[in-house]
């Protein structure tokens, strides 16, 4: 069986590969897939563009989504999200380097199911990729997307 994806959104590469060395050292039942910006998620999500292979670019378990990305950012992305018709299955866990609280706010009032503040420390990365591993690979259950 594939792994489930975990679609990370994050126009920082730095901060992408941390986390997927991360993944790996807990041994996450993750795939990770990476994107760089909102647009990009979106047309991951809605399989267009170089992500039309449903068999090579399957759905996302869950979201990472980092807020402060040109162009299309967290918040907006947020906001599409909700305009899907099945957008409330996605679950997107905000994982960002701002703990301002209007920016936790704003997120959790567009409909964002947890809220991270990235961790710098790589001991804190690590207890943080094994909870996510934990709860939303392990304990959480989802619901089948169907974009149809």
């Amino acid at each position: 069986m594939a792994a489930d994806v975990l679609l990370v959104a994050d126009d920082d590469l730095n901060d992408a590969l941390f986390l997927e060395r991360a993944l790996r050292r807990a041994g996450s039942c993750f795939r990770m897939v990476h994107v760089a910006s909102g647009d990009e998620l979106i047309d991951y999500v809605q399989g267009r563009g170089a992500y039309t292979d449903r068999v090579l670019h399957p759905l996302p378990k869950i979201v990472l989504l980092d807020l402060k990305m040109p162009r299309k950012d967290g918040f907006a992305v947020l906001s599409w999200r909700k305009e899907l018709p099945f957008g409330y299955r996605l679950p997107v866990v905000v994982f960002s380097s701002s703990s301002l609280q209007q920016d936790i706010d704003r997120a959790y009032s567009l409909g964002a199911n947890s809220y991270v503040v990235k961790p710098t420390a790589p001991d804190r990365l690590g207890s943080m990729v094994a909870a996510l591993h934990e709860w939303w690979g392990n304990f959480n259950e989802t619901i089948e997307l169907n974009p149809a």
